[in-house]
């Protein structure tokens, strides 16, 4: 008899827990038919065997691609191998993945004693076939066992999910979110579940929680499985618009806000279980641990938790709550979920406008550093953070989907603050920093651009706060120029005055290029790996000194900026012989000045597999060019530059084939499929009054092998010159920006040539 679950999972009104129950009860009716024709080749062990489900089968969840965990349970002494082939080849030969066992209730029993997985299989052990009697013998005798042992078994689970969230991180968070391991996955519910049994660790309302936003996880894995035939746990990104259309939600990001607001819901709730776990575990608290220690008005430490006092009174004290978390913010524990009912029920909101004692509480949650996260999650967990600020509602759980983020809006945000609060030696007001790193990405979670948004709801939300109104504009302003210092520093020449001159004029004063200073180095290394290294940072620092100086009233030109030519480079160009040197990772090359120079330097780079961040292009007139490039091995900082210097003089002399050798790269190692909806789409953009000197093009387009080298040949077939470029990989894109010159050494202000730059660089980032 086939199995024939095809029909089950092909009904598009089955989703979720509902097909898991019913592919479930499918292969039940189908095991014990199975069961019955095997149970014919030994007639003598009929009414004495019994076969149960286990795992995620023994809790009627069975996803289409989950494995069928199966214990055969069998008398003792007794030769079952007939039985035992009889049975699991069908299985085999219907190609479902089984995982199975045959033992005696003993032998079940003394493993589940000492292995923690086969415990806790047992705990969701369900009947299928055979004697019911022995199915309900080892049930009974295996969750006594595990009462019996729960204090082993409780410090071992603890253990386990601690180690299960450091390897699979957070389900709310990632990208590709690991449903079922990660933190706030699908077995955080399993193991507070089995926590249950060995004694009561659940609060009131905990329940309900957990299982609405189990059965949303649940329900995104069921359809990955169904739509992709695959097993694993894994949302992949190519798979969440199939996952959110079979779900009927609206697109991907309607999904991953669902999945994030789930799994943070589990997360939470997860962490204040193993916590009360281990409290109990480690034994009764000592006397002097017991004693209350205030921490403000109405606010106290008691037992390793932040506590309202009995006298307390949220109702005409709104200040409580910002006192109740920055307490638990500075002294890193948890506020104690009593307390934080009655600010539920009783806590109103904030008078407007605020107090400056209100503010300066708010601010202190953020400087107290990270301890603050925590607070707020537990705080956004029950309301009460989007009591104090309403604008939070709408980025609360919104996904960022591409590789250049890690967090959600809110949790990105969040760290923000949390990574300027380290920074706050950098600044004069320390308040407006971590406020505005808090804020500067709040229009995210509104139609339109985020930074034109988010500087209206950042001036309401100022105001509201009763920031004055000097600081409310400064507030807006870092929105407003939250992108620019990153922005110029990475994409525009440092050695051009005009250009620092005009950062200058934009940011106004010197207490804004501080601050905007410090959001940047916040804001940036809160996104992701990709968006902060040491490159950037010297470019960023060094773009901020350059403006300082100029804030301060001095001139441009009388800081010198990084990229002029040093005594050495001269020297170079003076010799007038081709010459390749590699320090680090730096590469200086001299040769010839021609159209394409720079492309078959990119090129000769691209073969190797090393990306190029920056480039500075020089020429004395004598016929001869240099061009320094910094660079980037994605398999480490140390460059083997023997074989790139050789492959570089070979090109360079015009005997190396480079497009064809590109070519056989791109299919060896290509990148793969690293599209993201959210990223922008390739785009050529052309700046002539940026400065006087040149013209700026900047170009995104997808990251591919070769793709600087295919862009800078299209400006060499133009017979325009590079006089300096700044790369960046931003995720799955590459944002590079050059700096342009004609044959002459002029800017670009022919409007037909500047029309055929543009149609030959989309041509080359579009095919």
């Amino acid at each position: 008899m086939p199995l024939d679950r095809q029909r089950l999972t092909d009904d598009p009104a089955l989703a979720g827990l509902d097909l898991c129950r019913a592919l479930s009860d499918r292969t039940d009716e189908w095991l014990q038919g199975l069961f019955a024709a095997a149970i014919e080749t030994q007639p003598d062990l009929d009414g004495r065997v019994a076969l149960v489900a286990v795992g995620g089968y023994g809790r009627r969840e069975l996803s289409p691609e989950s494995d069928l965990d199966l214990l055969l349970v069998v008398p003792p002494r007794e030769d079952v191998s007939a039985l035992a082939q009889a049975l699991w080849y069908p299985i085999w030969d219907e190609g479902v993945k089984l995982g199975h066992a045959v033992r005696t209730v003993k032998e079940a029993l003394s493993l589940a004693s000492t292995d923690l997985d086969t415990a806790t299989s047992l705990l969701a052990l369900r009947h299928v076939a055979g004697d019911l009697a022995l199915t309900e013998e080892l049930r009974t005798k295996a969750t006594a066992l595990w009462e019996k042992r729960a204090r082993r078994w409780l410090g071992e689970l603890s253990t386990s999910v601690r180690q299960r969230h450091a390897s699979a991180g957070d389900t709310a968070f990632l990208l590709e979110p690991d449903l079922k391991d990660g933190r706030g996955g699908l077995r955080d519910v399993h193991a507070i579940a089995w926590a249950e049994q060995a004694r009561s660790v659940m609060l009131e309302g905990d329940l309900d929680a957990l299982a609405g936003s189990y059965e949303v996880l649940l329900a995104a894995r069921v359809e990955q499985h169904r739509r992709t035939g695959r097993p694993g746990n894994v949302l992949l990104l190519q798979d969440q618009d199939a996952v959110a259309d079979a779900l009927g939600l609206g697109d991907a990001d309607e999904l991953m806000a669902e999945v994030s607001a789930a799994a943070r819901t589990i997360a939470w709730r997860s962490d204040e279980v193993w916590e009360r776990v281990d409290a109990s575990l480690a034994g009764p608290v000592t006397h002097l641990l017991r004693r209350d220690r205030s921490l403000a008005e109405g606010v106290v430490l008691r037992d390793g938790r932040v506590h309202l006092t009995a006298a307390a009174d949220p109702a005409v004290d709104p200040l409580l709550v910002l006192r109740v978390a920055v307490g638990a913010a500075r002294t890193g524990a948890r506020i104690d979920r009593g307390s934080l009912e009655r600010l539920v029920a009783d806590a109103p909101p904030l008078p407007f406008p605020w107090s400056e004692e209100a503010r300066a509480l708010f601010a202190d949650i953020w400087l107290a550093g990270e301890g603050a996260i925590d607070v707020v999650e537990a705080l956004d967990q029950r309301g009460l953070w989007v009591r104090l600020l309403p604008e939070w509602e709408p980025v609360r759980s919104k996904p960022q989907r591409n590789a250049y983020h890690t967090y959600t809006v809110d949790r990105h945000l969040c760290v923000a603050a949390t990574n300027a609060s380290k920074l706050v030696d950098q600044v004069d007001r320390p308040d407006l920093l971590v406020v505005g790193a808090l804020l500067h990405d709040i229009g995210k979670g509104y139609p339109g651009d985020h930074t034109e948004v988010g500087i209206e709801v950042v001036d309401r939300i100022g105001r509201r706060m009763g920031f004055d109104p000097e600081d409310v504009a400064i507030l807006v302003d870092m929105v407003r120029h939250h992108l620019l210092l990153p922005d110029v520093a990475t994409r525009r020449d440092l050695t051009d005055d005009a250009t620092i001159d005009h950062v200058a004029e934009l940011v106004g004063t010197r207490q804004r290029l501080d601050l905007l200073a410090a959001l940047t180095e916040a804001d940036s290394t809160a996104t992701g790996p990709a968006a902060w290294n040491s490159w950037k940072a010297g470019l960023v620092r060094q773009l901020a000194e350059r403006v300082r100086h100029v804030l301060d009233g001095g001139r441009a030109d009388e800081v010198t900026p990084t990229g002029e030519l040093t005594d050495h480079h001269r020297a170079l160009l003076a010799a007038g012989e081709l010459a390749v040197e590699a320090d680090g990772e730096t590469l200086t090359v001299v040769a010839p000045d021609r159209p394409g120079l720079f492309s078959r330097v990119a090129g000769v780079l691209a073969l190797h597999g090393l990306d190029v961040l920056s480039a500075e292009a020089h020429s004395d007139g004598s016929g001869m060019a240099l061009e320094v490039l910094r660079v980037e091995s994605p398999t480490g900082p140390i460059v083997n530059w023997e074989p790139v210097r050789a492959d570089l003089e070979r090109a360079l002399d015009g005997r190396l084939a480079l497009a064809a050798r590109l070519a056989e790269r791109a299919r060896t190692y290509g990148r793969g499929d690293r599209h993201s909806p959210a990223v922008a789409q390739p785009d050529v953009r052309i700046h002539n009054d940026l400065t006087e000197d040149a013209t700026v093009v900047e170009v995104v387009a997808d990251d591919s092998v070769g793709v600087l080298w295919r862009i800078t040949r299209a400006i060499a077939e133009l017979d325009l010159d590079i006089r300096s470029a700044k790369v960046q990989t931003l995720g799955p894109q590459v944002v590079d920006s050059f700096y342009l010159v004609d044959s002459d050494g002029r800017k670009l202000t022919d409007d037909a040539l500047l029309a055929e730059v543009a149609r030959a660089l989309r041509h080359t980032i579009e095919t």
